[in-house]
């Protein structure tokens, strides 16, 4: 008999998918040992080997409905199987399963139902298929009400996806304001968003830059209320001079067109994980040892 346990176990030996790791044990009679062979004569175990590769490149997109989007970031470890058609094969489907189901995590996502098992069984197996490390890595969903409008923009083929909700404005407005998010990464949509502790060390950090250009402590503590406004403008959304018209900030740009902005997504692929190092000499020569 084959236990949840057995699958379980040869899962996280071979970092094959639930539905192959059950279909091996019960091509073997349950030998764990025989079912990791089995895996890797049929090449689904060669993902686990590539488990531990460093996956930072890839595609960010979205994917717009009448009251609904989903933008996501899956990854890749060279650009060059990022601009696979199977690759972006992939992250469509991803996408479409997401905006029909109601999940909020990743590890939720992974276990919806395809055509060829759960999305993750399809993650495990396009990884054995492309022979690249491929990681899904977060998404985000908004729904929005009959007044709101989604503005999202693309940018160099997907490296860097941006989506914003903005109330009692057109598509034009909307998507102008997704494009300068993409060019100017806000971080904030205005300075009631940045938190206090944030605040804190950036004034602490503009009062010790005013003490090291030789300014009294006194005078430097009065530095800093006009400092901080200098950063608010550099982060927030509302304040940033708007790329299209330097003369006037994102947040009169909106008000100028009746909008509120509710929400704003910037997807920059690979932001925050580590890089990979190609050595190809080094590679080349554990392809001649293996």
């Amino acid at each position: 008999m084959i236990t949840a346990n057995m699958v379980k176990e040869l899962r996280e030996i071979t970092g094959a998918g639930m539905l192959d790791c059950k279909k091996a044990l019960e091509e073997v009679q349950g030998d764990i040992e025989k079912a990791i062979d089995w895996l890797r004569e049929k090449g689904i175990s060669k993902a686990a080997k590539k488990a531990d590769r460093i996956a930072a490149e890839g595609l960010a997109n979205i994917l717009i409905s009448e009251s609904g989007a989903v933008i996501v970031e899956i990854n890749s470890e060279t650009d060059f199987v990022a601009k696979n058609e199977e690759f972006r094969d992939l992250i469509k489907l991803i996408l479409d399963i997401l905006a029909k189901n109601n999940v909020s995590t990743v590890e939720e996502a992974l276990l919806l139902k395809t055509e060829e098992g759960t999305l993750e069984d399809v993650m495990v197996a396009k990884t054995a298929k492309i022979g690249e490390k491929l990681s899904f890595r977060r998404f985000e969903k908004l729904t929005k009400n009959d007044n709101s409008t989604f503005g999202s923009y693309i940018h160099m083929g997907g490296k860097i996806a941006t989506l914003v909700e903005i109330e009692n404005v057109n598509e034009e407005v909307a998507k102008d304001v997704a494009m300068h998010v993409a060019a100017m990464k806000p971080l904030y949509i205005n300075r009631n968003d940045v938190p206090s502790d944030v605040v804190l060390k950036e004034q602490e950090i503009i009062k010790e830059q005013a003490i090291n250009e030789g300014k009294p402590a006194d005078i430097a503590e009065k530095m800093v209320a006009g400092r901080i406004n200098k950063y608010y403008k550099e982060v927030c959304l509302d304040e940033q001079p708007f790329v299209k018209d330097g003369d006037i900030a994102v947040g009169t740009y909106i008000k100028n067109n009746n909008g509120n902005i509710k929400r704003m997504i910037r997807y920059e692929v690979g932001e925050g994980l580590e890089k990979r190092e190609d050595n190809f000499a080094e590679e080349v020569m554990n392809q001649m040892n293996n």
